[in-house]
């Protein structure tokens, strides 16, 4: 037997295989957080990094972003060497670590040309080479996924549910989908994804699909998001929505509502992005979610327990 996400202790967690985290997320009834950072930002709050803030704030699940895989590294994460980053931040925040691989499509519909992110992506692409890199490092899962313009489609994310599948084999968790267009012109606001794309993610070999939390991105309304979650469900994948246009730099009381509405989707992990101002959302705001979703007990239990239990 495994325990809700929300009440397990770090020694806890870390001993879960990947049907165990499966379960546990479900079984906290919509009630798991997930903080997305920037693993090459510099820490927000000097030498303590941004995982570990996010952590402290009473995030379950990091999600690394623009993480190359090939050269790991997170700002203000010391450790023996590249190969030990994710193991290292692991230890320090007690919590499920994630990394994003982009599933770029060739033949997008580009709205822009601009690439998110400095410097070169080859490692932050999910290739079966990343995947098998990112198993090696040992993260807990793999969001498969797109930053702005990079062109990540429907079809290249079903594709890459596939390969990642098998490169990565069956102990890791796998995350797919997007939290706004990522590029394409077509699939964005309310069209971002539809009923075959969701049941293809799942098919593939999807545990967990990522969509736009209402509120987010235009048109993704509370009764639209409820159903493409009801879909998922009903495919029998959890989901994730996602918190990606920036909006967790917004006041609390705009978060509080996404919040709620994201919980009236009956998701089942809630998502804030890496860009409060660049990097990791605002603090005050990982706190203020994670309070209106499970309120102020299982929130601080979050903040204070020990990684020593």
């Amino acid at each position: 037997m495994v325990k809700r996400l929300l009440d397990t202790t770090a020694r806890e967690v870390a001993t879960y295989s990947r049907e165990q985290i499966i379960a546990s997320i479900g079984a906290s009834e919509g009630r798991v957080l997930a903080a997305e950072v920037i693993a090459t930002a510099m820490a927000a709050v000097q030498d303590v990094s941004n995982p570990e803030v996010a952590a402290a704030m009473g995030a379950d699940l990091i999600v690394l972003n623009m993480l190359d895989v090939t050269q790991p590294s997170v700002d203000a994460v010391e450790a023996t060497s590249p190969a030990e980053v994710i193991r290292r931040v692991k230890t320090l925040t007690g919590r499920l670590i994630a990394v994003n691989l982009e599933p770029v499509d060739p033949n997008a519909d580009l709205a822009t040309q601009d690439h998110f992110g400095s410097g070169g992506t080859s490692g932050r692409l999910a290739t079966p080479e990343n995947v098998a890199a990112a198993v090696a490092l040992g993260v807990d899962a793999i969001v498969l996924t797109g930053n702005p313009g990079m062109g990540v489609t429907n079809e290249s994310l079903a594709r890459a549910v596939v390969t990642t599948r098998e490169a990565a084999g069956t102990e890791i968790v796998i995350i797919a989908g997007r939290m706004h267009a990522a590029g394409s012109v077509s699939q964005s606001g309310g069209q971002i994804v539809d009923t075959a794309a969701l049941e293809a993610f799942v098919t593939a070999g999807a545990d967990v699909v990522m969509l736009p939390a209402p509120g987010t991105v235009p048109g993704c309304h509370e009764a639209l998001v409820r159903s493409w979650v009801d879909t998922v469900h009903a495919a029998g994948a959890l989901t994730m929505t996602a918190m990606g246009t920036s909006q967790e730099g917004s006041d609390e009381d705009t978060i509080r509502r996404i919040a709620l509405m994201a919980k009236m989707t009956g998701t089942d992990i809630h998502h804030l992005g890496d860009c409060g101002f660049f990097g990791i959302a605002l603090p005050e705001n990982l706190m203020a979610y994670s309070i209106a979703i499970r309120g102020r007990r299982h929130t601080y239990r979050r903040m204070a327990m020990s990684l020593h239990r």
